[in-house]
């Protein structure tokens, strides 16, 4: 009989920090291997930890545990956390939402992207964190409740909802031992009713401080500071801490989208053993028996069908016979020793709430390796366990079968409620459709630079080895990554090329500072120059909606042109428009920049000015709406058959300014032609173009020599210069037939130099001047940087010349296709990017589908409260930094000593933003409360809350006290 599928859940992500390597697949192997994580620490290093020296001391003191190396940390720049907090948050809650976040971009999601309902369920264990501030007594009266809420189980859902924005269910579920096999069926229930397309499942249990434990006769804590399930020597189990998060999708779901997820859920199944048990504590052979029953039946399969099972497995005198029994009755009818057990309480100890997630890790990759571990440090089975279905290996063995591998996850609760899980291996999703090697963009970000260049090196350490093709790569980390604050991106074609390019910072399109918002955008045009053959290619490979835009123009065209036109653009034999065509060329920019800079105003970049130089001020006032597009190509196709039709001329580029290049124009007036010579443009205000017959601008050539930088431009005619006036008449006889409009954004006049405001009418006859005066494109750059001091000015064009202008004159220019059509113009847009303009990658790259890569570089500061820290025995307790109410202070002092102790920050600056810095609404009334306390005044919660910044409070605070002193 074929088993129906469509009730299976995908486990898409996965994400583990546990005693141990921190890296999964080198924890995994050491598993194999029978290592042991747990760890004998330090009598100084437990008392320093706050572990009361005489119970390190005490004989019966076993200090052994799980230890889970900076649990302390937090990254509170990822989660927009103040100092303050992060400290008066538990170390379970905030792992717990570091977990969240890797476990999501492990699944391929954005963690912050809501576009899916997903559930949150979520366990921890009692927050000892809480309990040992409140003992110490220091912490004030009025933070009691945010400590409730930092460390409280109730808030544990809510908070990882809360920071990524997840919108659906989020519930906080807690059944002792068992909870978090508990959250993950409840999750599975939650996705086949229907109540969220996504669950992410989380849990955390860390002791504060990690430390052993005191050995009882006869209790459940291991004696010999060893935890060793089904083994004759087994008298207890271990303390461990750790946290783990899985997301989860229905099957078909995750196969839609492509995944290839880490293992397959094919039934769960809770119950409680009601009052069949010794106590209420003690476990329940028969409810545990019934649990694994109840999940073989949800999952429609036989027990004989499971060749493996991950126990609960404490390892106590107890427990390990009534489990033992339980799973040989619910296997009854499977071969002797078919299911090979598993008891990873072994190597780290019981995690409590989180044990039964970290349970179902190792079984997933298990399934995934098809190899069974050994049961650590175990030598001789109990005599009190009889031979039946299970057995324990001493070694790691290959899956032994049956096929497809399944096995049963079993986690059961003091208080009785029992959860058992059938999981099965997954099955790699179908090969997409292979994508021609070609460069694509790879996009990382992080909220810290140190985070980001740890990202880098991550992914280019697994680049080097991947074998998922780069277009998986690429959307997964455009689709599946957080857009952050510091931001980085390359271009490459193959793995190892982008590897490498990670690992080198010059190849890098990289923020130096960062982005919170993106900078104002100022689309430049350019005019007829050197330009390479087939100029329009890398556009159209590269630049979606470029190609149907370009044909949008070539179709209002005259055939033979547009025939011409296309060539220029896309054909690499043809050169003939390059050297003097004007006719063609003049067209063919104007096609190229137009389609271009609508294709990018579909990727979302919307300009506040455009600014086009010579030719380019014709395409900018078509963009700006001054022009249709059919009118601005009539002009284009009139000017350039026009322009074709006038003397030939030359055009030289002179590196110096405007009064400098004059003074050298009068002193090459006695040279031939040379009176005719003019200034054609003024680029910067150390370049310029200079214009005229072709003999004397050679001979003005031949004048500046080595004295001053120049360069002949590729054209056979002056433009701007006395030599193009044939063209003046018939150039306003075409403008005569022309309607133009406001502009709907500024753009830039080359004959004035000025920027025309939206709204402001246009004379049509200004296209004419400017196509025979001066192009003051400098005085114009100025006016943009004067107006937008900000703003990025990106050259859509097949040069990067007016890049560099705008660059020396203080703007940020971005070129989009420098002389080149290897990655042109993706380099230039992931740097946009970078920037924080909002580029629509997707569109950028190839199809692709998720794959599993390195997750987010979690390493935050130390976020341990004060009032936590240890003290020797008989000190007073340290106090924490707060406000002393009976010193007289100014509104400065006071509220920078409040924010201090609100927020953690003891040095912000005026201008730091309340909100942004971790303040909340809690916070802010309680500043008002001890402000109207301690300086007499009233101050109005709603003033308050929009005065945002410290400086404005400081303000605000001094207005008050200033209005009580005068009143009377």
């Amino acid at each position: 009989m074929i088993r129906d599928d469509a009730f299976d859940v995908a486990v898409t992500g996965m994400f583990a920090r546990l005693p141990g390597p921190t890296d999964l697949d080198e924890w995994m192997a050491a598993i194999g291997a029978g290592e042991v994580f747990t760890t004998r620490r330090d009598t100084d290093e437990l008392i320093a930890a706050g572990v009361p020296a005489a119970r390190v001391h005490d004989p019966e003191y076993v200090p052994v545990c799980g230890y889970l190396p900076d649990a302390d940390r937090f990254d509170t720049a990822l989660f927009g956390m103040s100092p303050r907090d992060a400290e008066l948050t538990d170390p379970q809650h905030r792992l717990m939402l570091e977990a969240a976040w890797a476990a999501l971009e492990d699944a391929g999601r954005d963690p912050l992207d809501g576009g899916l309902r997903t559930g949150v369920y979520a366990s921890s264990s009692s927050s000892a964190y809480q309990r040992r501030i409140l003992i110490g007594g220091a912490l004030p009266h009025d933070m009691h409740d945010r400590l409730e809420v930092g460390s409280g189980q109730d808030y544990t859902a809510t908070r990882i909802a809360y920071k990524l924005g997840l919108r659906g269910p989020a519930m906080t579920v807690q059944t002792a031992c068992s909870s978090s096999l508990v959250a993950l069926h409840t999750a599975v229930q939650a996705l086949l009713g229907g109540e969220c397309d996504q669950a992410l499942v989380v849990a955390a249990s860390v002791g504060f401080p990690q430390e052993g434990h005191l050995r009882v006769s006869g209790g459940i804590m291991s004696a010999g500071g060893a935890c060793r399930p089904f083994d004759a020597a087994a008298d207890g189990t271990l303390a461990g801490s750790g946290v783990v998060a899985v997301v989860l999708r229905r099957l078909a779901d995750a196969v839609a989208e492509g995944v290839t997820p880490h293992g397959v859920i094919l039934g769960t199944a809770v119950n409680n053993d009601g009052m069949a048990k010794a106590g209420y504590n003690a476990p329940s052979a028969t409810g545990q028996e019934a649990v694994i029953r109840a999940a073989l039946r949800a999952a429609d399969v036989s027990a004989d069908s499971l060749g493996y099972l991950e126990a609960h497995a404490t390892g106590t005198y107890v427990g390990d016979p009534i489990e033992w029994k339980a799973m040989c009755a619910a296997l009854d009818g499977v071969p002797e020793g078919q299911v090979r057990l598993g008891a990873v309480k072994a190597n780290i100890g019981h995690l409590d709430a989180a044990s039964g997630l970290a349970s179902l890790v190792k079984t997933l990759r298990v399934l995934r390796d098809g190899v069974i571990p050994p049961v650590a440090g175990f030598t001789e089975l109990n005599p009190m366990l009889t031979a039946g279905p299970v057995s324990v290996p001493t070694e790691a063995t290959p899956w032994p079968g049956p096929e497809p591998r399944r096995a049963g996850v079993s986690s059961f609760g003091i208080g009785g409620t029992n959860a058992h899980v059938i999981v099965q291996q997954a099955v790699p999703a179908p090969a997409g459709t292979p994508q021609p090697e070609q460069d694509t963009v790879i996009v990382l970000s992080a909220a810290q630079p140190e985070a980001l260049e740890r990202t880098a090196t991550r992914l280019a350490d697994h680049l080097t080895g991947a074998d998922a093709p780069l277009n998986d790569i690429a959307r997964t980390l455009v689709s599946g990554r957080a857009p952050l604050a510091y931001r980085l991106a390359v271009v490459g074609g193959t793995a190892v090329q982008v590897a490498r390019r990670l690992r080198a910072p010059t190849e890098r399109m990289n923020g130096i500072r960062p982005v919170s918002g993106p900078a104002p955008l100022v689309f430049l045009l350019p005019g007829q120059g050197s330009a390479p053959a087939a100029m329009g290619l890398p556009w159209r490979d590269r630049l979606p909606g470029f190609a149907e835009l370009a044909e949008e123009c070539l179709a209002e065209l005259p055939a033979g042109l547009a025939t011409d036109v296309r060539r220029a653009l896309y054909d690499r034999a043809s050169h003939s428009w390059r050297y003097g065509r004007t006719d063609i060329a003049q067209p063919a920019l104007f096609v190229l920049e137009y389609a271009a800079a609508q294709a990018l105003r579909g990727l979302g970049l919307k300009p506040v000015a455009v600014a086009g130089h010579s030719l380019g001020e014709i395409t900018s006032a078509c963009l700006a709406g001054v022009l249709t597009r059919t009118e601005a190509l009539r002009l284009v196709v009139a000017r350039g058959d026009l322009m074709q039709a006038c003397g030939k001329g030359r055009m030289l580029a002179v590196g110096c300014g405007e009064a400098e290049v004059l003074k050298l124009l009068d002193e090459a007036r006695p040279l031939p032609g040379g009176a005719a010579l003019e200034i054609a443009a003024v680029n910067t205000a150390e370049s310029c173009v200079v214009s005229g017959p072709t003999g004397a601008v050679d001979a003005f050539a031949d004048y500046l020599g080595d004295r001053v930088f120049h360069r002949a431009l590729t054209t056979l005619h002056a433009f701007h210069s006395a030599l193009v006036e044939p063209a003046i008449p018939g150039l306003n006889a075409e403008l005569a037939k022309v309607t133009t409009r406001p502009p709907t954004v500024p753009f830039l006049s080359n004959a004035t130099g000025a920027l025309i405001d939206a709204g402001t009418p246009v004379d049509a006859a200004m296209f004419a001047e400017s196509a025979r005066r001066t192009v003051r494109f400098a005085q114009g750059l100025a006016a943009l940087a004067n107006r937008f001091p900000d703003a990025v000015a990106v050259e859509i064009g097949p040069g990067r010349a007016l890049s560099g202008s705008a660059s020396a004159e203080g703007l940020t220019g971005i070129a989009l296709a420098a002389n080149r059509d290897d990655d042109a113009p993706l380099t230039g847009l992931a740097a946009l990017w970078t920037l924080g303009h909002p580029v629509d990658l997707a569109r950028l790259i190839p199809a692709g589908r998720p794959v599993h890569l390195p997750t987010y570089p979690f390493h935050g500061r130390v976020a341990t409260a004060p009032e936590a820290l240890a003290r020797p025995t008989g000190e007073t307790p340290a106090q924490p930094a707060s406000v002393d109410m009976s010193a007289p202070d100014t509104p400065r002092s006071l509220l920078t000593k409040l924010w201090t102790e609100w927020l953690g920050y003891p040095d912000l600056a005026d201008d730091a933003d309340f909100f942004a810095v971790g303040g909340d609404s809690l916070v802010l009334i309680r500043l008002v409360r001890r402000l109207n306390t301690a300086l007499d005044v009233v101050i109005p919660i709603r003033e308050f809350a929009s005065a945002r910044t410290l400086g404005d409070q400081i303000a605000l605070v001094e207005s008050a006290t200033a209005t009580t002193k005068d009143t009377p």
